[in-house]
C-alpha cells in the first residue's frame, strides 16, 4: 500500500481550484517544494500548453533512468484537504510528466504539508496542524 491524500490546488494564474488524490513519494527529492502532475491534468487546468513560457526543462534521476519534465517555479498553491481539517496552503512548483500517471508530492512539499507517514504499508498518515494527531487512512488511487 501507499499514502495518498487529497489536495486542494489553486493556480497561481487561475482563480479556480482543483482537488486531486496525490501519492506522498519520498523518494522524490527535490531542493525546493514540487508536485508532479501527468500532461493530461496539465491540460484540463490549461497549464498545458497556456503556461509553458514559464517552464524550463528540468532532469530528474529515476529508477528508470534519466527523464526530463517541464518545471515551472512557483506555480501553483498546494494544502491537504480532509473532511475534518484543510492545512495552510504552501506554494510549489509544478512539474509535468509526459509519462506520469499519478501526482506526485516531493519530499519537501510533504515537510511544507506537515504530512507525516505513520505506517506506509498500512497507507496511514497524520499531519502536524492536526491538534490531536489523528491518524488517517489513504486515499483511493486516481490516475490520470
Amino acid at each position: 500500500m501507499a499514502v495518498r491524500v487529497k489536495l486542494r490546488l489553486k493556480l497561481l494564474e487561475m482563480e479556480e481550484a482543483r482537488d486531486v488524490v496525490a501519492l506522498v513519494n519520498s523518494g522524490f527529492e527535490t531542493t525546493t517544494p514540487q508536485l508532479l502532475i501527468p500532461r493530461r491534468l496539465a491540460e484540463e487546468l490549461r497549464i498545458w500548453p497556456d503556461m509553458l513560457s514559464r517552464a524550463r526543462i528540468a532532469t530528474y534521476g529515476t529508477p528508470g533512468g534519466i527523464v526530463r519534465n517541464y518545471l515551472i517555479p512557483e506555480a501553483v498553491k498546494v494544502s491537504v484537504i480532509e473532511e475534518d481539517l484543510e492545512t495552510q496552503e504552501e506554494l510549489a512548483d509544478i512539474t509535468i510528466s509526459e509519462m506520469e500517471e499519478e501526482v506526485l508530492i516531493s519530499d519537501k512539499l510533504a515537510g511544507k504539508l506537515g504530512i507525516i507517514l505513520e505506517d506506509i504499508g498500512e497507507g496511514l498518515y497524520s499531519l502536524k496542524s492536526d491538534p490531536k494527531r489523528k491518524i488517517r487512512k489513504t486515499q483511493q488511487l486516481q490516475y490520470w
